[in-house]
């Protein structure tokens, strides 16, 4: 591989961690499929590459399809709910809307629910704007199959996505709510701030306690935060905002060590949704910034 071939990957890195981070909503295995693309790219004969970065994605699409089929199977026998991978995110991802949007929680959560190819094709038309017949040639289908994906994907997450946009500094003051109310273990600031139909969901993975089955209504998920605050005091818990996956969100932190994060959705003034991620595996990438790209 000539230096323009390197210098185009490392060109290309943080969008090819983003697609593959989309597509997986895991970013141990998002680097992993990074690292095969890399190896994969340096074996390519450069005179056959028209456009380095519409042959990158092409690479880490087919990679991260492959990967997808693992996962799946892994993912079945998880013990309790699988959250994906929180990313701790620099300021410039809040600015692009579309992009923190894409990598919210709350979307990758939801765009686990398509297939692997209707995840593959949504996340390289909608948040990245490939062409049809690109997308076709990375998942090995025809145009007019992908368009018929796309359709179906974008009915499928628009009828799961939060309803309506919310301005980050609306975000903001209900997340600073929120976290006072936690803090000061405020029952009826906690209810002040919480939807009449929230949701809680946690992640522990089996390895730390964490709530099995989602959690729901702001009666039962306040008295459970509040328990939380409690248990957690003793320990020397400290709660601070962080911006996660483009989004105000939360950390605790137990003698110095990262022990949680919190992700919200908000809609309407008050959180409808709550996830909670502490399974010890999955926040390497909660502790330092991330860089991502489209």
């Amino acid at each position: 591989m000539s230096d323009s071939g390197t210098d185009a990957f490392v060109e290309h890195r943080n969008l090819l961690f983003t697609v593959a981070y989309e597509m997986l909503g895991s970013a141990a295995d998002a680097e992993d499929v990074v690292q095969e693309t890399w190896l994969r790219w340096a074996d390519v004969e450069e005179s056959e590459v028209r456009d380095p970065r519409a042959y990158l994605v092409r690479i880490v699409t087919r990679l991260a399809l492959n990967r997808l089929r693992t996962l799946s199977r892994r993912r079945e026998e998880y013990v309790g709910e699988w959250l994906p991978e929180p990313l701790l995110t620099s300021p410039d991802v809040a600015e692009d809307v579309e992009l923190a949007d894409s990598v919210s929680i709350a979307m990758l959560t939801v765009l686990e629910t398509l297939t692997a190819y209707e995840r593959a094709v949504f996340v390289l038309r909608e948040v990245f704007d490939v062409p049809y017949d690109e997308i076709a040639e990375s998942v090995g289908k025809s145009p007019a199959a992908v368009r018929q994906i796309a359709h179906r994907a974008r009915e499928h997450v628009a009828a799961r996505r939060p309803r309506r946009e919310v301005a980050r500094s609306e975000q903001e003051q209900v997340v600073e709510r929120f976290l006072a109310a936690v803090s000061n273990g405020d029952l009826q600031g906690l209810l002040d701030v919480l939807a009449p139909d929230v949701v809680l969901i946690a992640d522990g993975g089996g390895v730390v306690v964490a709530a099995r089955v989602p959690l729901a209504g702001a009666d039962v998920v306040s008295r459970f935060l509040s328990f939380f605050a409690r248990r957690a005091a003793p320990e020397g818990a400290v709660l601070a905002p962080a911006v996660l996956n483009g989004a105000p969100g939360a950390r605790v932190d137990i003698g110095g060590v990262l022990d949680t994060v919190v992700s919200v959705v908000v809609e309407d003034g008050l959180i409808s949704r709550i996830f909670v991620m502490r399974n010890p595996h999955k926040l390497a990438h909660a502790r330092q910034e991330t860089e991502l790209a489209r």
